[in-house]
């Protein structure tokens, strides 16, 4: 009679780990898609409830920037469960935030710090999206080099 050794089986291995440069760059992400959602919720409060010049502007720009507010947010969700398709919409998020911030560099007063704020978000988040091994984490092949005859 031969004993055996009951020894568990080793669990199953989910993958490479996440960089922790996919986290920070789904956090940025989810950051500038709750600041849209939230400004646009804002924009419908005062175009509903307040006195806007304009009150079909306000509702207008409030729900276009909940919707704009959504990409990131997705991308953010995506990103974080390495979907290769988040890759493009969170891109698209950080070339959008540049021209914004720069808006709000040439702006006065309180809003100069804010898009001192956005910029570095922004270009944080492309130096994160572009990087290597952001790419291979997603599993985005590079370029494919053809052999020369």
């Amino acid at each position: 009679m031969s004993t055996q050794q009951n020894t568990p089986a080793p669990s199953p291995s989910p993958g490479p780990e996440k960089p922790g440069r996919i986290a920070a760059l789904a956090a940025l992400n989810a950051l500038e898609g709750a600041a849209l959602v939230v400004g646009g919720i804002y924009m419908l409060a005062v175009g509903l409830f307040g006195r806007p010049d304009s009150m079909q502007q306000a509702e207008m720009g409030g729900l276009t920037l909940v919707a704009l507010g959504l990409i990131p947010l997705l991308a953010a969700r995506g990103l974080l469960r390495r979907r290769s398709w988040s890759r493009g919409p969170a891109l698209i998020t950080q070339l959008m935030a540049l021209p914004v911030a720069w808006t709000l560099l040439r702006a006065q007063g309180a809003l100069i710090p804010l898009g001192i704020v956005l910029a570095a978000v922004a270009v944080t988040g492309l130096v994160l999206v572009l990087d290597p091994a952001t790419t291979k984490a997603l599993g985005i092949r590079g370029p494919r080099t053809t052999p020369e005859a």
